[in-house]
């Protein structure tokens, strides 16, 4: 009788470690389970205009989306932040004097929605601190749900040549945009402690 109740309390505080350690792994998102067979149809009212909320663990801005110059690419953005896809994901990618690049279910630069979206070009906006623009492969209509903000003078050379989509810009809380450009990184860029997209919350008016 006392070996089973010690056999019940070890299987008691098994499962309790068990299940914090899984209450660890789900802070990167379920968006790794979140995939689509092709880009959403859509769905935004181009005479709106869209805000997204970001808010992070280093604190809080937010990005006026340019759905009237980028209407396929802030479309997709608003499908997926409203998915809650971007949810518990990080910024993976930190370079301070160029961007923080987030959006990637798999934290390393590799990681998508199961689909991608056409590349929009067509606009007279630049890159400058504070823009958000579309990652992609390096490959034509790569983008996905990967994006960046330009944090430093270095975003602005994108200029000489259009290899991403500009579909916002940071309109408050640049401050704490340039905080996160300073996390400590490793030779690869990767920050040393995460920065967390804790949700991503779309306004419209």
């Amino acid at each position: 009788m006392g070996k089973r109740g010690k056999l019940g309390w070890s299987t008691i505080i098994l499962f309790a470690v068990m299940a914090v350690w899984l209450t660890g792994c789900g802070s990167s998102g379920n968006s790794s389970e979140l995939k689509w067979d092709k880009m959403p149809e859509m769905s935004i009212d181009l005479n709106k205009q869209y805000t997204a909320k970001f808010t992070t663990n280093q604190g809080d801005f937010t990005v006026k989306l340019y759905a009237a110059e980028s209407p396929v690419t802030v479309n997709n953005f608003v499908f997926l932040a409203r998915n809650h896809y971007y949810d518990g994901l990080t910024f993976n990618s930190i370079i301070e004097s160029y961007m923080i690049q987030g959006g990637d279910p798999k934290g390393n630069g590799t990681g998508n929605p199961g689909y991608s979206i056409p590349d929009e070009f067509d606009t007279s906006i630049k890159f400058e601190p504070g823009v958000v623009a579309m990652m992609n492969s390096g490959k034509p209509n790569s983008g996905g749900s990967q994006f960046f903000i330009c944090t430093g003078p270095d975003s602005v050379n994108l200029n000489q040549t259009p290899t991403y989509s500009i579909f916002g810009k940071v309109d408050s809380g640049m401050d704490t945009v340039l905080a996160i450009a300073k996390t400590p990184v490793n030779d690869k860029h990767v920050p040393k402690d995460k920065v967390i997209i804790n949700a991503v919350t779309i306004q419209e008016s």
